[in-house]
């Protein structure tokens, strides 16, 4: 990570991997603000300050955050039970982001939640934390201690009158669970499995509460944004949208990691000038935008602004902002059959398409693979793309994300199938290039 910049990188301005701050140490670095501030507004003019700011979820669906709050129904705490839930269940192959939060600032992501249940009139928080975040969980747990006894979290914060207590839910581990509605019936403690919509979770979410899930970075976000207003916000990114956003590249860059930057930096930037560009003797081929459930785009998109509208006129998505980079000495059929194995053994199983569908693919690409598919093994794949990929054939998202790297693998490497038939072998090996492997 770069060395953050209080004014023009929020999120990461404060954290700290090696000790996160104490509530004293926080206010001190201008914690808090954003909570006092909310609490001296309504809780619409809260709504309508995140809404105004234009803050779009950053889990991947990219949904006005304001907006979404504004649909839970307007009884106070004390008239109807309602929840705030973070949803930490990072589990996206490639997404490494909240992480860095969780580990390096909790208390911001506290406040955000405060902030939030001050917001839609609700008194308890959760955090959903992926169960592999074992230092994450322990420093959330250490936080959220600190901050009840220090007078911010619990009954009656600091004097205001607003009681709000979090509670922290390490998950049992499933990619699944990063569907709100499916994290929701995980922590009512029933299997994982999502839930048909509506109603949605604004209405009737956590034991048929209203509930707000929202990100880790997404509520990392809300608090410099009642701290120091809409205006400032919007003046922090290069796009339509506010804020800053937290990219990440991995595959083989000089320097993967995480960079907070302005909404709407392109691609060539946080590649070349963040990740240090592509390893010596590596050329970028193509690359995954935003985590693996999104489309392939070519090297020749490159350049492609990273903001919510210019992946998808490109055919993918922003998703969770982390490029994963497909190199051109790496087998494209060896890699799209990695995530369709992790898409296939991730699958709830509620869904025909999806519990059958997504092996039969894996296994497809395996035969292929291996030097012993057929050119109608390719055909099938594409099939199985047509028929699994759209949207509404599924009961949630997962299918068509899974889908949508081998839906763009067909087209974007078609070449590299047609040899893996001829030659009847993959025709790729360490250290061969695309070029020489031809």
């Amino acid at each position: 990570m770069t060395t953050p910049n209080p004014e023009k990188q929020p999120l990461t301005a404060l954290v700290n991997r090696e000790a996160p701050l104490d509530p004293a140490q926080y206010e001190a670095r201008g914690g808090w603000r954003g909570i006092r501030r909310a609490l001296s507004m309504s809780p619409d003019d809260v709504i309508e300050e995140v809404k105004n700011s234009k803050l779009r979820g950053r889990g991947g669906a990219g949904f006005n955050t304001g907006l979404k709050w504004s649909f839970v129904p307007k009884e106070p705490a004390k008239d109807r039970l309602k929840y705030v839930v973070a949803n930490g269940d990072e589990m996206e192959p490639g997404t490494f982001k909240d992480r860095i939060l969780v580990e390096g600032n909790p208390l911001q992501l506290i406040e955000g939640m405060m902030i939030t249940g001050h917001a839609i009139q609700a008194d308890h928080g959760i955090i959903f934390l992926r169960g592999e975040y074992h230092l994450g969980l322990e420093r959330l747990q250490k936080a959220v201690i600190q901050a009840r006894e220090a007078g911010w979290l619990g009954k009656n914060i600091q004097g205001s009158g607003f009681d709000f207590d979090i509670h922290v839910h390490p998950s049992g581990g499933r990619y699944i669970c990063g569907e709100e509605t499916a994290l929701i019936t995980a922590l009512e403690g029933r299997r994982a499995n999502p839930r048909s919509k509506p109603p949605f979770p604004q209405v009737g979410g956590l034991w048929g509460a209203p509930t707000v899930v929202n990100n880790i970075e997404t509520f990392s976000n809300v608090p410099p944004i009642l701290a120091n207003g809409k205006e400032w916000y919007l003046g922090l990114s290069n796009c339509e949208d506010g804020g800053t956003k937290l990219y990440g590249v991995s595959g083989r860059a000089k320097n993967p990691g995480v960079f907070e930057l302005p909404l709407g930096t392109s691609l060539g930037v946080i590649l070349n000038d963040y990740a240090g560009g592509m390893q010596d003797g590596y050329k970028l081929r193509a690359f995954l935008p935003g985590g693996a459930s999104t489309a392939f785009l070519g090297a020749e998109h490159e350049n492609i602004l990273m903001d919510y509208p210019s992946p998808e006129k490109a055919g993918s998505r922003l998703g969770t902002g982390l490029a994963i980079l497909l190199d051109d000495r790496t087998c494209p059929i060896g890699m799209l059959k990695n995530l369709e194995h992790f898409f296939a053994q991730e699958s709830c199983g509620w869904c025909t398409p999806c519990r059958d569908g997504l092996p039969w693919v894996e296994r497809l690409l395996t035969v292929i693979e291996d030097g012993q598919g057929t050119q109608e093994d390719i055909d099938r794949l594409h099939d199985a793309a047509r028929m699994i990929g759209p949207m509404g054939r599924t009961f949630c998202a997962h299918a068509p994300g899974a889908i949508a790297p081998l839906s763009s693998g067909l087209t974007l490497f078609a070449e590299d199938f047609q040899r893996h038939i001829r030659q009847q072998r993959c025709t790729f090996s360490q250290g061969r290039s695309a070029e020489q492997a031809a």
